[in-house]
């Protein structure tokens, strides 16, 4: 799967747009007094201003092999959030490591270098080492429930867990995180974990489709 547009909704747009444009440094697309775009390698991430709206998690891909060059980068313009001491956090299992922080709303950010991927980078990290948007975090009642939507729009098998705390959907490229917001929290943190209302363009099988998660549901879809 690959994420083509994320959007977002945020209470504090100007901070939002500080933080992506001038601590991360992605190129700006658009922007308005109601929202703004920046380009993150081939994905868009969008920020629309909205009177409430509560955290998220999601996450990029780095080249596969710059993990310590990104957790030195991140280190010099906005505080790491570690796990057990650790500011590098490795997944055996995904045989990848990642690296968490917080945007200026409190979201959970992550960046995540894929060893499976291989993608290699002789340059030193940057913004230009965003190379996508490869997770979204979708927070639900019932994992199976979700599961059998995204069904529903295109084939998606599961990439990692199960229908009880915690299900991986789509691959390395592009995945949604499910978890069950009555047994799971976000990692690393442990923060509490809202059903956060997002929209999502992405193409998967060769089909581009779209769709928006409200209140916990995924309410509609587009495909072209």
């Amino acid at each position: 799967m690959k994420i083509n547009e994320l959007i977002l909704y945020t209470t504090t747009l100007e901070d939002q747009k500080v933080f992506y444009t001038e601590t991360l440094g992605l190129p700006l697309l658009e922007t308005s007094s109601t929202s703004f775009k920046v380009a993150a390698g081939y994905s868009m991430l969008t920020f629309k201003r909205r009177d409430y709206a509560t955290p998220y998690h999601f996450a990029f891909n780095i080249p596969s092999y710059l993990d310590p060059e990104a957790l030195a980068w991140i280190r010099k313009r906005t505080p790491v959030l570690k796990h057990q001491g650790k500011g590098l956090v490795d997944f055996v299992n995904w045989n990848a490591r990642s690296i968490y922080f917080y945007d200026a709303d409190q979201n959970i950010v992550e960046l995540i270098a894929r060893k499976s991927l291989g993608i290699q980078s002789l340059d030193t990290f940057d913004h230009h080492a965003f190379l996508c948007i490869s997770e979204v975090g979708l927070a639900v009642n019932d994992i199976e429930t979700t599961y059998r939507q995204l069904q529903k729009l295109t084939d998606f098998e599961i990439f990692d867990g199960d229908f009880d705390r915690f299900c991986a959907v789509g691959d390395e490229h592009g995945l949604f995180i499910l978890i069950n917001k009555h047994r799971k929290d976000w990692f690393p943190t442990g923060d509490k974990a809202f059903s956060s209302d997002f929209e999502i363009e992405f193409q998967n099988h060769g089909r581009l489709l779209e769709f928006a998660f409200r209140e916990g549901e995924i309410e509609a879809m587009v495909e072209s």
